[in-house]
């Protein structure tokens, strides 16, 4: 378990980094989590910048969110990430972030569900847009529930965006491209005309995902 629980804080401080130098996370903004077995998580404290986080900065919690390590105070986001864990077993890692072309679309109440990119549609397959609750609530938790089974992406409206994984990467990593695909979507919608994949392409792309994401 110390050599997981290290390698798990390298990962999440190394992940919080990436978000920072993206512009994916300001001042305190986002957190990260990362599943260390059926029974605790280990999760970003409230109040770091996850640029400048370290290891000793995280804290373990347990599926009630209970402190069970760590000298601060766990993300306030706590409810979201235990309640996808709760309700996918395949998950190891939640990451939470405000990139802001992504987050744009958010704000704007545009559902990412054109079918535009192949990469996009294979790895991240539909993006819901979630109801808006108040952020780290038990509403916000519930309002996600109904999506879970079905994506690995979610936005969550005038708030952010959501994506889960089979490691801290996976998930980091499906950060990026929905961010990479809200951007190249906003291009195509300023230079006038945002040209989508036919039915007979989208129904292709979309078996070839649904094999991609439950490697």
């Amino acid at each position: 378990m110390k050599q997981s629980l290290v390698f798990l804080k390298k990962n999440i401080v190394e992940a919080g980094k990436r978000a920072y130098m993206r512009s994916y996370a300001a001042a305190y903004d986002g957190n990260i989590s990362a599943r260390i077995n059926q029974k605790s998580i280990l999760i970003t404290p409230a109040g770091i910048n996850k640029g400048f986080m370290k290891e000793s900065d995280l804290v373990v919690i347990d599926m009630n969110g209970t402190i069970l390590s760590g000298k601060k105070k766990p993300s306030s986001e706590f409810r979201l990430h235990l309640q996808i864990y709760k309700e996918r077993s395949d998950v190891q890692s939640v990451c939470h972030l405000h990139p802001p072309y992504a987050t744009g679309f958010a704000a704007a109440g545009v559902v990412l569900d054109r079918y535009v990119l192949t990469e996009s549609e294979i790895i991240l397959g539909a993006v819901p847009l979630i109801e808006y609750a108040l952020p780290g609530s038990e509403e916000l938790s519930k309002n996600l529930t109904p999506y879970l089974q079905n994506s690995n992406a979610f936005l969550l409206a005038n708030h952010g965006a959501v994506t889960v994984g089979t490691d801290v990467f996976a998930a980091y990593n499906t950060m990026e491209t929905l961010e990479h695909t809200a951007h190249i979507v906003f291009i195509a919608n300023q230079l006038g005309h945002l040209n989508t994949l036919n039915a007979k392409q989208a129904e292709e792309l979309a078996v070839l995902g649904k094999k991609y994401r439950s490697k």
